[in-house]
């Protein structure tokens, strides 16, 4: 603990926490955790005793990921190429089997024994357990890449309601026993949306979105769906930031009250968007106040 903050200090900052503590108690926040924040052992397990400080003041979190750099390195390891159209991962048969053993195996189990071993209690499920996510093929030159058609959220909420923190890997399955690898981001935009969460938190490699893409400093702090529209007519919101407000929409749309997109590599980063005045990166919400 550090020492320069003298008691007195401590307890005024738990003072100023309090009313974020009472409005997010009970709620439902669901986090969208991949990229280079999944990549740092350190930041890695500063972010599941983060997610555990929330569980421990009564959030109810759900935790989505991905583990696109994981999947490449054992990719990289079998001698195998990856591939990529529209930003979206070309899935052949054995690719969808690497995915399937990295994001349901390696990656969801590592991120449910962190949270474990930091006190709180989690279990690891894939889009392919009872049948969470399913999808069809999105586009027939991705392979088996998927397009979500139906969210069965009971599982999710089970695991809430028996106050577990449910562990979420980006996979699907259909009725014909395919699996699908799907992107992190619209699994968790409609997740939340299933959940009618009261926040989605998308934790990503930039600050969120920017004015100027050079300049930090330039960050919108709150963006609404117009405004959003605007901004992509603008050229401001563009590139591979589209896609990721296309889900903060998409969220909104199914029921997330609002979603942030945030700087996942900055220490404590959930925690001060949701315990702090100040917030962190860009919130999109509907425009209602």
């Amino acid at each position: 603990m550090d020492s320069s903050f003298t008691n007195a200090e401590r307890a005024e900052v738990l003072t100023q926490a309090l009313p974020y503590i009472k409005r997010y108690n009970g709620k439902i926040v669901v986090i969208k955790y991949g990229g280079n924040a999944m990549v740092d052992p350190k930041l890695k397990a500063q972010v599941m005793e983060d997610i555990v400080l929330l569980w421990l003041i009564g959030v109810r979190v759900v935790l989505v990921h991905g583990g696109g750099p994981e999947i490449n390195d054992l990719m990289k390891r079998l001698g195998k190429k990856s591939e990529f159209v529209d930003g979206l991962r070309v899935t052949d048969e054995e690719t969808v089997d690497i995915v399937q053993m990295v994001l349901a195996g390696k990656v969801n189990k590592t991120l449910v024994n962190l949270i474990e071993m930091n006190g709180a209690k989690a279990i690891g499920l894939s889009g392919m357990d009872g049948r969470l996510i399913e999808a069809k093929t999105k586009d027939e030159r991705l392979g088996y890449v998927g397009e979500i058609t139906r969210i069965n959220i009971k599982p999710v909420t089970d695991l809430l309601e028996r106050g577990y923190i449910p562990v979420i890997s980006t996979l699907a399955c259909d009725k014909k026993g395919n699996t699908y690898n799907i992107n992190g981001d619209t699994a968790a935009a409609y997740v939340a949306g299933a959940l009618g969460a009261e926040r989605l938190i998308m934790m990503t490699d930039i600050d969120g979105i920017l004015r100027d893409r050079e300049d930090p400093s330039s960050l919108i702090p709150e963006i609404t769906i117009e405004q959003a529209k605007s901004l992509y007519d603008e050229g401001i919101i563009s590139g591979g930031m589209i896609p990721k407000v296309d889900c903060c929409i998409e969220a909104i749309n199914r029921g997330v009250k609002n979603v942030v997109i945030m700087d996942g590599r900055v220490p404590h980063s959930i925690l001060m968007e949701l315990l702090t005045n100040e917030g962190a990166g860009t919130m999109v919400t509907g425009g209602e106040k």
